[in-house]
């Protein structure tokens, strides 16, 4: 896909930074390893935030790799994406059975909806490529970096937040 070159220093610097986060994020988790498995809803949050990073690195990784379809390379994403997905689930089905730490709807929403954006931009840029191949891979591809972008913003949130709710 051509436009894929246009993207490769983004994708480089990108690929970098998640994996480097998801590394700090799991050593950062280990120094309170058992007060955090001792919560299960914060466990499913950074379960998420770590299948969020793993889908940038799919994201981009695959994208600095060697050239191939627009459709093939939509759909490995797609595919990364709904697995990621799949703890994402998880994590927000956990934030809404803990009401004791989230006692009102808008608290388990306003907790869940960090996890869900990332990957709301990552399904829809991978569909459209898919859908529409190279005809629309340019708005596919910002759809993907935002879904990059926002995962790296999110992980970073439920990291503090963890630290924090496990410190208290």
């Amino acid at each position: 896909m051509p436009e894929l070159r246009e993207w490769a220093e983004f994708n480089v610097a990108m690929v970098g930074a998640t994996a480097a986060l998801a590394g700090l994020l799991i050593v950062a988790m280990s120094v309170n390893i058992a007060r955090i498995t001792g919560e299960s809803s914060l466990t499913a949050r950074i379960a998420g935030s770590l299948a969020t990073l793993v889908l940038g690195i799919v994201t981009t990784g695959l994208a600095i790799a060697p050239p191939q379809p627009a459709r093939l390379y939509g759909l490995e994403v797609l595919l990364a994406a709904l697995a990621a997905t799949a703890f994402q689930v998880h994590a927000v089905r956990s934030v809404f059975a803990d009401r004791a730490q989230s006692p009102t709807f808008g608290v388990r929403f306003g907790k869940s909806i960090p996890g869900v954006l990332p990957l709301a931009a990552s399904l829809a840029g991978a569909s459209v490529i898919v859908i529409a191949g190279e005809a629309a891979a340019g708005t596919g591809l910002w759809l993907l970096a935002a879904g990059t972008l926002l995962a790296i913003a999110a992980s970073i949130v439920h990291a503090w937040v963890v630290l924090v709710e496990v410190l208290r």
